[in-house]
C-alpha cells in the first residue's frame, strides 16, 4: 500500500485560516461625528460601508474626507442613508472609479438632492461635481430591506434603521462570520418611521454609533407637548413661530406633530423640505402611516418664492424652513424678519453644531445682522427631536445582542466613543473598544 501524503502543512492551514477572516479598516468616524467610512475585506472581496464628508470646523473651513481608498480596490459601495456624513463623499469614487453602489430607492433620491445642494453651496471645496454625481447614479443598484446580495463567498443585506426614510443598517456575512453595522439607528422610530429591525441573529462583530451614548433624550411625548404648547402660546400673542429645521424628515415630523394635535393655524413650509416631501410621498412603503403623512402634507402651505415668503408673514402662523442650524437657506430671511419682535417665537428642533448661528443663538441669545451682534427679542426654546438612539436605547440594543461579538464604537466624540466601549465591557463582558483612524481589525 502507498502512504497517503499530507500536503496540508501548518503553514498552509494558517494561510487558509487567515484568508477566511473578515477584515475591517476604519476610514473615518473614529472619535468624531462625520465622514463615516469602513472598508470590509472578505476573502479579497471589498465592501465599502458609507463614504461620508465631515464639514469644516470652524464653519467655513474646508471639509474633511475619509481616508483615501482606490476605487479599483472596491467591489461594492453600500450607502446606509442619505445624510451627508454617510453619503457625501461617494461621488469622489467616480472620478475614475466604476463599481456598483447599493442602497434603497429613497436613499439614492435623497443623496442626489443633498449632495447637489452641498456642491452648490461649497462650489470649490470638493474634488468632484455634477458629472461624478451622475456617474454615481448611473452605477446605483436599488435594493430593498432583507434582499441579500452575494459577491464571491461574501454577502450583505440591509435592514431598516428607523433613522431616516430608506435608512438602513448593514449585515455582512462571509465564511460563517457575521458583521453588523448600525450606521445611524433609532430603536424607537418616529411618527414617520417604524423602529429599527434588530432581528439579526448571532453576530461576531458590531460597529455601533455612539452619538448619544452618554446622554438620554427627553421622552418624545414631552418634546411634542412642549412644542405644541409653545406654538399655541405664540399664536395667542398674535405672533409667528419660526422653526428652523433639517430638510429631511425633521421638517416633516414637526409638521406631523402640530397637525395631529389639532393645531388650528396656518403651517408654512419652505425651501428644500418641499422637495423632500415629494420624495417621501413617492415611497409610501417606507413610511409608518403613509395616509396620515399625505394628509399632513396636504394641509401644509408650501412657499416657493420670495413674494409668497413675504405674504406668508402677514398673519399668525408657524414657519418651518431649513437650515436647521440657521446656516444659510431661507431660514436666514425668516430669522431677520421675526427675531426682533417679542410676540414671536423661535423653536430649535435640530442639533446645533459648534460655531453655527443656531448654537450662537442658543448660547448667547444673539444673532448677527449686517456685521453686528444683536439681542433677539423673540422667545427661544429648544426641543429634542433626534433621529438617533439615546443612551438607554443603545444599551438595550447591546444587551439584546446574540453571540459573543467584538464591538467597536464609532460616530461620537472621542469621550463618548471611549466611555461607551468601557461601559459595554464592564456591563456585558464583550470585547469592546473605541475605533482609531486607520485601525485594522480581524474577525
Amino acid at each position: 500500500m502507498y502512504a497517503v501524503r499530507n500536503t496540508y502543512n501548518d503553514k498552509t492551514i494558517n494561510e487558509r485560516s487567515k484568508s477566511s477572516c473578515v477584515k475591517i479598516k476604519v476610514l473615518g468616524a473614529a472619535g468624531e461625528v462625520g465622514r463615516s467610512a469602513f472598508q470590509i475585506n472578505c476573502n479579497e472581496v471589498n465592501f465599502l460601508l458609507d463614504y461620508g464628508v465631515m464639514f469644516g470646523k470652524p464653519r467655513g473651513a474646508p471639509p474633511t474626507y475619509p481616508l483615501h481608498v482606490k476605487p479599483r480596490d472596491i467591489d461594492s459601495i453600500i450607502i446606509t442613508h442619505a445624510h451627508l456624513d454617510h453619503s457625501g463623499c461617494v461621488p469622489s469614487l467616480f472620478v475614475s472609479g466604476n463599481c456598483n453602489v447599493y442602497g434603497t430607492a429613497p436613499t439614492f433620491d435623497l443623496s442626489k438632492l443633498l449632495i447637489q445642494d452641498m456642491i452648490k453651496i461649497e462650489r470649490n471645496s470638493h474634488s468632484f461635481g455634477v458629472p461624478e454625481i451622475d456617474n454615481m447614479m448611473q452605477k446605483s443598484k436599488i435594493i430593498g430591506f432583507k434582499e441579500k446580495i452575494s459577491r464571491g463567498n461574501a454577502s450583505f443585506e440591509l435592514r431598516s434603521s428607523g433613522h431616516v426614510i430608506g435608512g438602513s443598517t448593514v449585515l455582512v456575512e462571509s465564511n460563517g462570520k457575521k458583521l453588523f453595522y448600525t450606521g445611524d439607528i433609532n430603536l424607537r422610530g418616529s411618527r414617520l418611521l417604524p423602529p429599527a429591525d434588530l432581528d439579526i441573529g448571532e453576530v461576531d462583530m458590531v460597529i455601533t454609533e455612539s452619538t448619544y451614548s452618554q446622554q438620554n433624550q427627553m421622552p418624545r411625548k414631552d418634546s411634542e407637548k412642549g412644542l405644541i404648547d409653545f406654538a399655541n402660546e405664540v399664536m395667542d400673542k398674535k405672533g409667528t413661530l419660526f422653526i428652523p429645521s433639517f430638510s429631511v424628515e425633521r421638517s416633516q415630523e414637526v409638521a406631523s406633530v402640530l397637525i395631529s394635535s389639532g393645531f388650528k393655524h396656518k403651517i408654512i413650509m419652505d425651501g428644500m423640505a418641499l422637495k423632500v416631501n415629494d420624495i417621501l410621498l413617492k415611497y409610501p412603503e417606507y413610511l409608518r402611516n403613509p395616509e396620515i403623512f399625505k394628509d399632513v402634507i396636504d394641509k401644509v402651505v408650501a412657499v416657493r418664492d420670495h413674494n409668497e415668503r413675504k405674504n406668508a408673514l402677514t398673519e399668525p402662523c408657524v414657519v418651518i424652513s431649513p437650515a436647521g442650524m440657521l446656516v444659510g437657506g431661507n431660514a436666514v430671511y425668516y430669522l431677520q424678519q421675526l427675531a426682533f419682535d417679542n410676540k414671536n417665537g423661535i423653536a430649535l428642533v435640530s442639533y446645533q453644531g459648534e460655531g453655527t448661528p443656531g448654537r450662537k443663538l442658543l448660547d448667547t441669545g444673539k444673532v448677527e445682522t449686517r456685521g453686528k451682534d444683536l439681542n433677539v427679542k423673540a422667545e427661544v426654546k429648544q426641543f429634542q427631536f433626534s433621529g438617533h438612539a439615546d443612551r438607554d436605547s443603545l444599551f438595550k440594543m447591546i444587551k439584546n445582542l446574540k453571540g459573543n461579538p467584538k464591538i467597536m464604537t464609532v460616530h461620537g466624540d472621542d469621550e463618548s466613543c471611549t466611555r461607551f466601549a468601557e461601559e459595554i465591557h464592564e456591563q456585558f463582558g464583550f470585547d469592546a473598544h473605541a475605533a482609531k483612524l486607520d485601525e485594522k481589525i480581524t474577525i
